[in-house]
């Protein structure tokens, strides 16, 4: 890249604005494969060096056991996201990624998540769907805590009447 256009482009990026998606339920829906209610019952992290995309890749993988908020039936998801430490010392920190808080072992949680051939590294998992955005964590199994205007589950919610929720927009999705 000529110096010229490497200083219009960083003028450029300077001043166009950062793009944060705001979803609603349905939209969340649309960008996602499924979507569970269970417990956290395994965390990995793991580290991946790559010769594209380069080294010290950190990724979590949460397995989550429960039920699908499509169908209803028991289910076990692994659902990776990018980011995590294999010690104090060796991993990375993500802005984008859930806060530790929230996927604690035993933590009842909601996830969305979505298919990728290449999370970067060449992982292919079931990423998050909307990043940290994608995780809600539930209290007591029955409600499930909204995080606020702009994300998918606003308010609190009955997990049941959630479930129900979704079961009708994935149906919605799969007859399109």
């Amino acid at each position: 890249m000529t110096p010229g256009l490497l200083v219009l482009a960083s003028a450029f990026c300077a001043l166009a604005p950062a793009q944060i998606r705001r979803l609603n339920l349905g939209e969340m829906v649309e960008l996602s494969d499924g979507a569970i209610l269970g417990t956290i019952v395994h965390t990995d992290v793991f580290r991946v060096d790559d010769p594209i995309d380069g080294p010290e890749l950190y990724f979590t993988t949460l397995t989550i056991e429960g039920s699908s908020l499509i169908d209803g039936t028991p289910s076990t998801v692994q659902v990776t996201y990018h980011g995590g430490f294999i010690s104090e010392t060796e991993g990375v920190y993500n802005s984008e990624a859930p806060a530790k808080d929230d996927v604690l072992e035993g933590n009842t949680v909601t996830a969305f998540y979505r298919w990728q051939d290449n999370m970067g590294g060449g992982v292919a998992a079931n990423a998050l769907s909307a990043s940290h955005g994608g995780l809600y964590r539930v209290l007591g199994g029955a409600f499930v805590l909204g995080r606020g205007e702009g994300y998918a589950i606003e308010t609190n919610v009955a997990s049941r009447d959630l479930a129900e929720s979704l079961g009708r927009l994935y149906r919605a999705k799969i007859d399109k």
